[in-house]
């Protein structure tokens, strides 16, 4: 198995999930990601959406969006990218998946509330509105890290 520095994992998840899986050996994993990934987002028209929401098409976005399908992909993302940046780690730090699973919580709730939000008064949509809701579930997950850490040596 080819070992991986953290940050090069992360990335080849973001730009595929299963890529760094592939890239370090571990076949039958990076190919199931991948599988998954392909299917919901042939499922949740999802390529569609992203190509419309950037021509500033957000409306239009969200009518073709199918929501059943596309609410997997935060999951499968975010576990993915786990997966491939603690393989990557010679020791696994604790509480280092926080982040990662806060950031999937919050794209998911941002992505169910994406029809009805609106930020001063624009549309942001399915794929936008995700986005910037992985911000705060990031920062989240590493703040609840930090607190869990501290309280894990006072004890």
């Amino acid at each position: 198995m080819k070992k991986m520095e953290p940050l090069e994992a992360i990335l080849w998840s973001i730009a595929l999930p299963g890529f760094a899986q592939v890239l370090s050996g571990s076949l039958v994993k990076g190919i199931l990601f991948i599988l998954l990934e392909f299917l919901i987002n042939v499922k949740s028209n999802f390529n569609e959406g992203i190509m419309l929401s950037f021509l500033g098409k957000t409306d239009t976005a969200s009518k073709i969006i199918n929501y059943q399908w596309l609410m997997f992909y935060p999951c499968l993302y975010m576990y993915a990218m786990w997966d491939a940046y603690k393989s990557a780690l010679e020791k696994v730090k604790k509480y280092s998946y926080l982040p990662f699973a806060f950031g999937a919580y919050f794209v998911t709730i941002g992505l169910m509330y994406s029809p009805l939000i609106k930020i001063h008064n624009i549309f942001i949509g399915p794929i936008f509105l995700p986005m910037i809701f992985l911000i705060p579930g990031l920062i989240i997950g590493h703040v609840i890290g930090l607190i869990l850490k501290k309280k894990s040596k006072e004890i």
